[in-house]
């Protein structure tokens, strides 16, 4: 097991979002966490990588109880958040966005190495490496968000809805390269609104409503689910 919530209540002030999280992710994994607008997913993340600190619970990375660490203690130890949203420096070049985010001791002496990985990864951000990042396509910022992560060498790539405001057709290659970094070594927490195709590449998802888990599963299990297939797949 890499990561383990344990019963987690949250929110901001006196306005609590969340209820009694537990959730798991074992190496090697791409386990969803899905939920219609709302349902506490962003939070559940946010809570996850230190941002927000819980009301209750405790959270475990690897062996480690984390609950109390930093943020930037967090990403030294391998957990790395794809924001919503992606937040580049539009100004900065691709190169220049990956190298800022070498900020700790293990990014910095491996960044090279690392951008090699990236580049095979996706070989559009080596194309585009002088390039910057404001004028990339949506498709394409979206992947330099998710390799601004890698940069960092994480353990686990915790993913918050990487294909919001996509066409279509990105959508699905977006959602499809979770899948990719699977197969390359990685773990991923995906946050995702297009159940459908998160669904098809998940191992393991956890559904969230109102701030609870209220089903998990397969990733093939709950694309069955009856409740499923009419909340979130208009079956």
């Amino acid at each position: 097991m890499l990561l383990k919530v344990d019963n987690i209540d949250a929110g901001y002030g006196e306005v609590q979002i969340l209820w009694n999280i537990f959730l798991t992710v074992n190496k090697g994994e791409i386990v969803a966490l899905l939920g219609s607008n709302g349902a506490g997913k962003t939070t559940t993340l946010r809570v996850i990588s230190g941002l927000l600190q819980p009301y209750k619970g405790r959270i475990f990375f690897g062996e480690k109880d984390i609950t109390d660490l930093k943020p930037y203690e967090r990403v030294e130890l391998g957990l790395s958040l794809v924001p919503e949203g992606r937040q580049l420096f539009p100004r900065l070049s691709v190169y220049k966005n990956l190298k800022a985010a070498a900020y700790t001791k293990r990014a910095r002496e491996k960044f090279e190495d690392t951008l090699e990985i990236i580049y095979n990864i996706f070989p559009i951000l080596k194309e585009r490496r002088d390039q910057p990042a404001g004028t990339l396509s949506g498709g394409e910022q979206q992947m330099l968000a998710i390799a601004r992560s890698l940069v960092t060498r994480p353990r686990l790539l915790m993913m918050d809805e990487p294909s919001l405001g996509l066409a279509p057709k990105l959508v699905i290659e977006i959602i499809n390269l979770a899948s990719r970094l699977r197969d390359e070594g990685y773990t991923v927490l995906l946050v995702e609104q297009n159940v459908h195709h998160a669904l098809k590449i998940a191992d393991r998802a956890y559904i969230m409503e109102t701030g609870r888990i209220v089903k998990e599963g397969s990733g093939e299990e709950l694309l069955q689910d009856p409740d499923v297939k009419k909340a979130y797949l208009g079956l």
